[in-house]
């Protein structure tokens, strides 16, 4: 893989990711080779960064997400069970050789998160019935011949209100400037700064308790990708990072609370909360998602 010539400040963080100003760090130096830059991040940071065969890995997996959240839209309507979308999630996901990550992990009950309205994140399918004006959080991620890749939507039930058009709006829009920010020279905290400056100037808040994450090798990887933060801050941005970017926005106040079943996060307020995801690849020329969609 070759290296992309990033121009870098002397007082902007080093690209190598040590925390350390430029001119403080690698600057006159010539710059770090893939090797030395795949040993200094998994020794520093535990990030593992993928070589092109495991990201053509996550790739695949990824379009088998994109397949399954492509048939749930198609399903979702008022009268249907969050449970009747699990049902169909699972069934694809086996159907096409691959398994859901959610089932079972730290013991969640089901295989994919279905979350409505207030709902946060991490919604277990069951009864409830969706209503006409809901907005529904769909999250899934599959294992496909070993690689994990994850991705989640806020699809609209019937016909929404003016709430639930802004919400998802603002929630779809953090995703796309956070996954603007994502590119080799910058930081995690400018991914967080652009999402966080954005909600913020619409009236609406960043949950701070659930961040994205590495993902490809495991479910959960290093690095936190938190959704607020301060610009040239945290770790330096380099090819072959993958990782998720996944704000969780709210119309109210961004303060939360779990429910008795230990899972499910909503909103202390009981406004509206929306979410978009997609799990992205930094490359050497700016940022590529292996979930793609609009």
């Amino acid at each position: 893989m070759k290296m992309k010539t990033v121009k870098v400040g002397r007082n902007d963080p080093c690209p190598c990711g040590s925390g350390l100003k430029h001119k403080k760090c690698c600057l006159g130096k010539s710059a770090p080779g893939i090797v030395e830059l795949e040993e200094t991040y998994a020794r520093k940071y535990r990030i593992r960064l993928k070589k092109s065969v495991d990201i053509e890995g996550i790739r695949k997996a990824g379009r088998l997400v994109l397949d399954t959240l492509d048939l749930l839209e198609s399903e979702i309507k008022p009268g249907i069970t969050t449970d009747d979308l699990n049902t169909l999630a699972h069934a694809f996901t086996i159907k096409n050789g691959a398994t859901p990550a959610p089932l079972k992990y730290r013991g969640f009950p089901k295989s994919i998160c279905v979350s409505v309205n207030e709902v946060i994140c991490h919604g277990i399918p069951g009864n409830r019935v969706i209503s006409d004006g809901d907005i529904v959080n769909v999250d899934v991620t599959s294992i496909l011949d070993g690689y994990y890749a994850d991705a989640n939507k806020t699809f609209f039930a019937g016909t929404p209100g003016p709430d639930a058009r802004k919400i998802v709006d603002v929630a779809r829009e953090c995703l796309r400037r956070g996954m603007s920010a994502a590119e080799p020279g910058n930081t995690i905290g400018d991914i967080g700064w652009h999402i966080q400056t954005y909600a913020e100037a619409q009236g609406c808040s960043v949950v701070r308790e659930f961040v994205g994450h590495g993902v490809g090798f495991g479910f959960h990887e290093a690095p936190q990708v938190p959704h607020f933060g301060h610009k040239g801050t945290g770790i330096g941005l380099v090819p072959g990072m993958v990782f998720t970017i996944e704000p969780m926005i709210n119309l109210g106040k961004k303060e939360l609370r779990i429910l008795d079943d230990n899972w499910t996060a909503v909103t202390k307020d009981g406004r509206l909360s929306a979410q978009f995801e997609q799990t992205v690849l930094v490359t050497e020329n700016g940022v590529e998602s292996l979930t793609p969609y609009e």
